[in-house]
């Protein structure tokens, strides 16, 4: 008499795992999907493997991600090395020349060659770009030059990436850009995500933070919101409940959906494959921003499969 095979709940699990995730991954097979890495899964080796591992898997599955990213921790220890005194204004860096040199160095030459080397070594297939590559994006001097070399984009040229994607290859992109003069500028990373989604109107942009996402009680994590819209979300800053740091996030977020994103998502980084959880998950984690009440219930049925 032959017996039922042992499956494991282990092996079980994986199976389900799988079967929720073949959805989404039929959903947004083709699509782009924009990423800004940052904050603790950059400093973390744990949390930078996931991440590299959750956009080789992407890419894998024909999701076509683009990476943009900072380095704000490196260019201080930089700074440090090299004895220049590192300025903030209005919780923006202040970029004389010194330090833009510094800047470029460690996002374009460094940092964005770390990312690159690590997504290549888990598979994937990255190559590494800055703003001012291929013109990709234009930048101009922000607040008439009262922090220096910070800009803001002009302007933005996706033409470079569409090659790259079509081919399977994962564009990394420093958020360095030159103005028409050719003088670099230092711009957010989240600025240049946002508008980059809105360029190749990717599907979706992801922020990875510290932060559990938007918190209707910022002291309280259980509180967190889990999806709103785009109306819901300017009111949040208009009441104050979305504040300090958050508010850029939130801002970023609201700019790529008026310009055709199709959902903007702030997650916390902390959090292991929180890349994959939110893509190829029901339940999803962090705060997913849509444009109109009709897009998040779409949005709900579909989580709810």
């Amino acid at each position: 008499m032959s017996q039922d095979p042992v499956i494991s709940a282990e092996d079980t699990l994986r199976v389900s795992v799988l079967s929720e995730a073949l959805p989404y991954i039929q959903r947004f097979a083709g699509r782009r999907v924009v990423v800004k890495y940052g904050g603790a899964a950059m400093v973390r080796e744990d949390l930078r493997d996931a991440v590299f591992r959750d956009l080789a898997l992407l890419a894998c599955v024909g999701v076509q991600p683009v990476v943009v990213h900072g380095g704000g921790p490196e260019i201080n220890q930089w700074l440090k090395k090299l004895e220049i005194p590192a300025q903030f204004r209005d919780g923006l860096r202040v970029t004389d020349p010194d330090t833009m040199d510094v800047v470029e160095m460690v996002l374009v030459g460094r940092v964005n060659k770390q990312i690159v080397n690590g997504l290549n070594r888990v598979g994937g297939r990255a190559v590494g770009l800055s703003g001012s590559d291929g013109a990709l994006v234009e930048a101009r001097t922000w607040g008439e030059g009262s922090h220096g070399l910070v800009g803001e984009v002009a302007a933005v040229n996706p033409d470079v990436l569409a090659p790259l994607l079509q081919s399977g290859y994962i564009p990394v992109i420093s958020s360095v850009a030159a103005d028409p003069s050719g003088q670099a500028h230092n711009i957010n990373a989240d600025t240049v995500a946002g508008e980059l989604a809105a360029a190749l109107q990717a599907e979706k942009l992801i922020l990875l933070t510290d932060t559990p996402g938007i918190l209707q009680d910022r002291e309280d994590p259980s509180s967190l919101l889990r999806q709103i819209t785009l109306p819901e979300a300017r009111e949040l800053i208009r009441t104050g409940v979305v504040n300090a740091g958050m508010t850029p996030k939130t801002e970023c977020c609201i700019r790529a959906l008026a310009q055709g994103v199709g959902a903007a998502h702030i997650l916390d980084g902390r959090v292991p494959h929180a890349l994959l959880l939110e893509v190829f998950t029901d339940a999803g984690v962090g705060t997913m921003v849509v444009g109109s009440s009709r897009a998040a219930a779409r949005a709900s049925a579909q989580r709810r499969g």
